[in-house]
Protein backbone atom coordinates (compact mmCIF):
# COMPACT_ATOMS: atom_id res chain seq x y z
CA UNK A 1 0.00 0.00 0.00
CA UNK A 2 1.17 3.41 -0.84
CA UNK A 3 1.80 6.33 1.72
CA UNK A 4 -1.05 8.27 1.44
CA UNK A 5 -1.08 11.07 -1.35
CA UNK A 6 1.35 8.81 -4.04
CA UNK A 7 -0.14 6.58 -6.51
CA UNK A 8 0.93 3.71 -9.19
CA UNK A 9 -0.91 3.19 -12.18
CA UNK A 10 0.71 -0.65 -13.36
CA UNK A 11 -0.38 -0.92 -17.09
CA UNK A 12 -1.71 -5.00 -17.26
CA UNK A 13 -2.75 -3.90 -20.59
CA UNK A 14 -3.22 -1.13 -23.50
CA UNK A 15 -3.52 -1.79 -26.98
CA UNK A 16 0.27 -1.39 -27.88
CA UNK A 17 3.01 -3.96 -26.44
CA UNK A 18 6.04 -3.04 -24.16
CA UNK A 19 9.64 -4.97 -24.30
CA UNK A 20 8.11 -7.71 -21.79
CA UNK A 21 4.27 -7.36 -21.69
CA UNK A 22 2.06 -8.61 -24.61
CA UNK A 23 -1.09 -6.67 -25.74
CA UNK A 24 -4.45 -6.44 -27.06
CA UNK A 25 -7.37 -4.11 -27.76
CA UNK A 26 -8.59 -3.23 -24.57
CA UNK A 27 -7.36 -1.35 -21.34
CA UNK A 28 -6.47 -2.51 -17.51
CA UNK A 29 -5.09 -0.53 -15.07
CA UNK A 30 -4.08 -1.23 -11.65
CA UNK A 31 -4.27 1.52 -9.13
CA UNK A 32 -2.50 1.80 -6.13
CA UNK A 33 -3.09 4.82 -3.58
CA UNK A 34 -4.50 4.80 -0.49
CA UNK A 35 -6.53 2.00 -2.17
CA UNK A 36 -5.41 -0.93 -4.38
CA UNK A 37 -8.40 -1.20 -7.53
CA UNK A 38 -8.07 -2.72 -10.74
CA UNK A 39 -9.60 -0.87 -13.39
CA UNK A 40 -11.41 -2.74 -15.69
CA UNK A 41 -9.75 -6.19 -17.39
CA UNK A 42 -9.27 -5.99 -20.57
CA UNK A 43 -10.64 -8.44 -23.52
CA UNK A 44 -9.07 -11.56 -22.40
CA UNK A 45 -6.89 -13.44 -19.79
CA UNK A 46 -4.14 -11.89 -21.30
CA UNK A 47 -3.79 -9.83 -17.99
CA UNK A 48 -2.49 -12.69 -16.54
CA UNK A 49 0.84 -13.46 -18.73
CA UNK A 50 1.45 -9.94 -18.17
CA UNK A 51 0.67 -9.32 -14.36
CA UNK A 52 3.30 -12.55 -13.97
CA UNK A 53 5.94 -10.50 -15.96
CA UNK A 54 5.22 -7.52 -13.52
CA UNK A 55 4.69 -9.72 -10.49
CA UNK A 56 1.78 -8.45 -9.31
CA UNK A 57 -0.81 -11.52 -7.84
CA UNK A 58 -4.26 -10.92 -9.50
CA UNK A 59 -5.84 -12.85 -6.94
CA UNK A 60 -4.59 -10.66 -3.93
CA UNK A 61 -6.83 -7.53 -5.61
CA UNK A 62 -9.98 -6.95 -3.88
CA UNK A 63 -12.09 -4.32 -5.70
CA UNK A 64 -12.64 -4.24 -9.62
CA UNK A 65 -14.24 -1.03 -11.39
CA UNK A 66 -15.74 -1.36 -14.88
CA UNK A 67 -15.21 2.14 -16.79
CA UNK A 68 -18.01 0.85 -18.98
CA UNK A 69 -20.17 -2.21 -20.40
CA UNK A 70 -17.88 -3.05 -23.41
CA UNK A 71 -16.45 -6.40 -24.09
CA UNK A 72 -12.50 -4.81 -24.21
CA UNK A 73 -12.62 -3.37 -20.68
CA UNK A 74 -14.47 -6.63 -18.92
CA UNK A 75 -13.12 -9.59 -21.20
CA UNK A 76 -10.97 -10.77 -18.21
CA UNK A 77 -13.39 -10.74 -15.47
CA UNK A 78 -13.13 -14.34 -16.40
CA UNK A 79 -9.78 -14.66 -13.66
CA UNK A 80 -11.48 -13.41 -10.98
CA UNK A 81 -14.18 -14.23 -8.30
CA UNK A 82 -15.14 -12.92 -4.92
CA UNK A 83 -13.92 -9.42 -6.02
CA UNK A 84 -16.13 -6.19 -4.81
CA UNK A 85 -16.87 -5.20 -8.32
CA UNK A 86 -18.51 -1.50 -8.96
CA UNK A 87 -20.42 -0.44 -12.24
CA UNK A 88 -23.19 1.76 -13.77
CA UNK A 89 -26.38 -0.02 -13.57
CA UNK A 90 -26.44 0.30 -17.44
CA UNK A 91 -23.01 -1.98 -17.77
CA UNK A 92 -25.23 -5.15 -18.97
CA UNK A 93 -27.21 -3.67 -21.79
CA UNK A 94 -26.63 -5.50 -24.51
CA UNK A 95 -25.18 -3.25 -27.36
CA UNK A 96 -24.25 -3.71 -30.69
CA UNK A 97 -22.01 -2.04 -33.21
CA UNK A 98 -24.13 -0.13 -35.77
CA UNK A 99 -21.85 -1.35 -38.89
CA UNK A 100 -22.12 -5.04 -38.72
CA UNK A 101 -24.12 -5.40 -36.21
CA UNK A 102 -21.72 -7.45 -33.68
CA UNK A 103 -22.08 -7.47 -30.20
CA UNK A 104 -19.87 -5.77 -27.86
CA UNK A 105 -21.20 -5.87 -24.15
CA UNK A 106 -20.03 -7.57 -21.59
CA UNK A 107 -20.58 -11.50 -22.29
CA UNK A 108 -22.21 -12.66 -19.21
CA UNK A 109 -25.82 -11.54 -18.05
CA UNK A 110 -25.60 -9.71 -14.58
CA UNK A 111 -27.19 -12.38 -12.89
CA UNK A 112 -24.41 -14.35 -13.95
CA UNK A 113 -21.79 -11.57 -12.76
CA UNK A 114 -24.11 -11.24 -9.74
CA UNK A 115 -23.30 -15.18 -8.86
CA UNK A 116 -19.57 -14.99 -9.11
CA UNK A 117 -18.86 -10.71 -7.54
CA UNK A 118 -20.08 -9.03 -4.76
CA UNK A 119 -21.56 -6.43 -7.24
CA UNK A 120 -22.49 -2.78 -6.78
CA UNK A 121 -23.90 -1.00 -9.24
CA UNK A 122 -23.99 3.38 -8.80
CA UNK A 123 -25.12 5.86 -10.96
CA UNK A 124 -24.01 7.83 -7.76
CA UNK A 125 -20.02 8.59 -7.14
CA UNK A 126 -18.38 5.92 -5.02
CA UNK A 127 -15.65 7.32 -2.30
CA UNK A 128 -13.56 3.90 -1.77
CA UNK A 129 -10.99 6.18 0.29
CA UNK A 130 -9.46 9.57 1.16
CA UNK A 131 -7.83 8.88 -2.17
CA UNK A 132 -10.11 6.67 -4.70
CA UNK A 133 -13.68 7.73 -6.63
CA UNK A 134 -15.46 5.67 -8.70
CA UNK A 135 -17.19 8.61 -10.46
CA UNK A 136 -20.96 7.37 -11.19
CA UNK A 137 -22.36 8.68 -14.36
CA UNK A 138 -21.15 11.68 -15.95
CA UNK A 139 -22.81 14.58 -16.53
CA UNK A 140 -22.50 15.16 -20.44
CA UNK A 141 -22.15 18.97 -20.54
CA UNK A 142 -20.16 19.84 -23.60
CA UNK A 143 -21.53 20.70 -26.72
CA UNK A 144 -18.59 18.96 -29.07
CA UNK A 145 -18.41 15.50 -27.00
CA UNK A 146 -20.06 12.35 -27.43
CA UNK A 147 -22.56 13.94 -30.12
CA UNK A 148 -22.88 11.17 -32.62
CA UNK A 149 -22.27 7.64 -31.30
CA UNK A 150 -21.35 4.05 -33.47
CA UNK A 151 -23.66 1.69 -31.37
CA UNK A 152 -26.80 0.67 -30.72
CA UNK A 153 -29.13 -0.82 -27.84
CA UNK A 154 -30.98 -4.06 -28.91
CA UNK A 155 -34.20 -2.37 -29.75
CA UNK A 156 -32.13 -0.16 -32.40
CA UNK A 157 -31.76 3.25 -30.83
CA UNK A 158 -29.08 4.90 -30.10
CA UNK A 159 -26.56 3.74 -27.67
CA UNK A 160 -24.17 6.74 -26.22
CA UNK A 161 -22.80 4.51 -23.27
CA UNK A 162 -24.29 6.71 -20.13
CA UNK A 163 -22.53 3.74 -18.06
CA UNK A 164 -19.12 5.20 -19.18
CA UNK A 165 -17.25 6.21 -16.08
CA UNK A 166 -13.80 6.50 -14.51
CA UNK A 167 -11.62 7.25 -11.38
CA UNK A 168 -10.35 10.25 -9.49
CA UNK A 169 -7.74 9.78 -7.36
CA UNK A 170 -6.46 12.89 -5.32
CA UNK A 171 -2.21 12.99 -4.70
CA UNK A 172 -0.25 15.25 -3.49
CA UNK A 173 0.69 16.58 -6.90
CA UNK A 174 -3.42 17.01 -7.61
CA UNK A 175 -6.10 15.13 -9.38
CA UNK A 176 -5.50 12.62 -11.30
CA UNK A 177 -8.38 11.74 -14.01
CA UNK A 178 -8.49 7.83 -14.93
CA UNK A 179 -10.60 7.54 -18.24
CA UNK A 180 -11.46 3.59 -19.72
CA UNK A 181 -12.85 5.05 -23.04
CA UNK A 182 -14.75 8.49 -22.43
CA UNK A 183 -17.66 7.85 -24.18
CA UNK A 184 -18.85 11.03 -21.73
CA UNK A 185 -16.06 13.17 -23.33
CA UNK A 186 -13.20 13.39 -21.31
CA UNK A 187 -13.81 16.54 -20.74
CA UNK A 188 -16.86 15.93 -19.19
CA UNK A 189 -15.30 13.41 -17.04
CA UNK A 190 -12.50 15.50 -15.81
CA UNK A 191 -14.44 18.36 -14.88
CA UNK A 192 -17.31 15.75 -13.11
CA UNK A 193 -14.01 14.70 -11.32
CA UNK A 194 -13.00 18.30 -10.17
CA UNK A 195 -16.65 18.58 -8.75
CA UNK A 196 -17.09 15.11 -6.95
CA UNK A 197 -13.73 15.71 -5.37
CA UNK A 198 -14.06 19.34 -4.34
CA UNK A 199 -10.17 19.24 -6.20
CA UNK A 200 -9.65 22.28 -8.76
CA UNK A 201 -5.88 21.35 -9.68
CA UNK A 202 -5.73 18.71 -11.95
CA UNK A 203 -2.01 16.87 -12.05
CA UNK A 204 -3.08 13.85 -14.59
CA UNK A 205 -5.42 12.86 -17.24
CA UNK A 206 -5.34 9.29 -18.58
CA UNK A 207 -6.77 6.29 -20.46
CA UNK A 208 -8.86 6.13 -23.17
CA UNK A 209 -10.11 9.67 -25.10
CA UNK A 210 -12.46 7.65 -27.83
CA UNK A 211 -10.60 10.48 -30.20
CA UNK A 212 -10.15 9.84 -33.94
CA UNK A 213 -9.04 12.33 -35.97
CA UNK A 214 -7.71 15.96 -36.06
CA UNK A 215 -10.65 17.75 -36.34
CA UNK A 216 -12.85 20.35 -34.34
CA UNK A 217 -13.81 18.26 -31.43
CA UNK A 218 -9.96 17.10 -30.68
CA UNK A 219 -8.91 20.77 -30.65
CA UNK A 220 -11.55 21.54 -28.53
CA UNK A 221 -10.85 18.84 -26.20
CA UNK A 222 -7.23 20.28 -26.26
CA UNK A 223 -8.51 23.76 -25.63
CA UNK A 224 -10.67 22.38 -22.76
CA UNK A 225 -8.06 20.92 -20.72
CA UNK A 226 -5.85 24.28 -21.17
CA UNK A 227 -9.12 26.00 -19.80
CA UNK A 228 -9.04 23.62 -16.93
CA UNK A 229 -5.49 23.92 -16.39
CA UNK A 230 -4.12 20.24 -16.51
CA UNK A 231 -0.54 19.59 -16.29
CA UNK A 232 -0.36 15.97 -18.28
CA UNK A 233 -2.36 15.01 -20.81
CA UNK A 234 -2.10 11.07 -21.93
CA UNK A 235 -4.34 9.61 -24.25
CA UNK A 236 -4.12 5.97 -25.05
CA UNK A 237 -6.05 2.73 -25.94
CA UNK A 238 -9.23 4.41 -28.14
CA UNK A 239 -7.40 7.48 -29.22
CA UNK A 240 -6.41 7.39 -32.97
CA UNK A 241 -3.23 8.06 -34.02
CA UNK A 242 -4.03 11.43 -35.73
CA UNK A 243 -5.49 12.80 -32.28
CA UNK A 244 -2.69 11.20 -30.77
CA UNK A 245 -0.71 13.92 -33.27
CA UNK A 246 -2.65 16.37 -32.37
CA UNK A 247 -2.57 16.59 -28.68
CA UNK A 248 1.44 16.10 -28.49
CA UNK A 249 1.73 19.39 -29.99
CA UNK A 250 0.26 20.81 -26.84
CA UNK A 251 0.87 17.59 -24.28
CA UNK A 252 4.24 15.74 -24.58
CA UNK A 253 3.46 12.92 -22.88
CA UNK A 254 5.29 9.00 -23.68
CA UNK A 255 2.84 6.63 -25.54
CA UNK A 256 0.99 3.97 -23.00
CA UNK A 257 2.33 0.40 -23.44
CA UNK A 258 1.24 -2.63 -21.75
CA UNK A 259 3.75 -2.98 -18.86
CA UNK A 260 4.21 0.93 -18.40
CA UNK A 261 4.48 2.17 -14.83
CA UNK A 262 3.33 5.43 -13.96
CA UNK A 263 3.93 6.97 -10.15
CA UNK A 264 2.89 10.17 -8.89
CA UNK A 265 5.00 10.96 -5.82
Amino acid sequence: MNPKGKLKISVLNDNTAGRWCRAEHGLSFLIEADRTVLFDTSSSDLIEYNAQILNIDLQKIETIVLSHGHDDHSGGLQLFKGQKLICHPDSFLKRYRKSNNTSLGIKWTQDEIESRFDLQTSREPVKFSEQVFFLGEIPRLTDFENQKTAFKKADGSDDFVLDDSGLAIITNKGLVVVSGCAHSGICNMTAHAMKVTGIADVHMVIGGFHLQNDDSVTQLTIECMKAMHVEQVIPSHCTAFPALVAISKSYKFLPVKSGNVIEVA
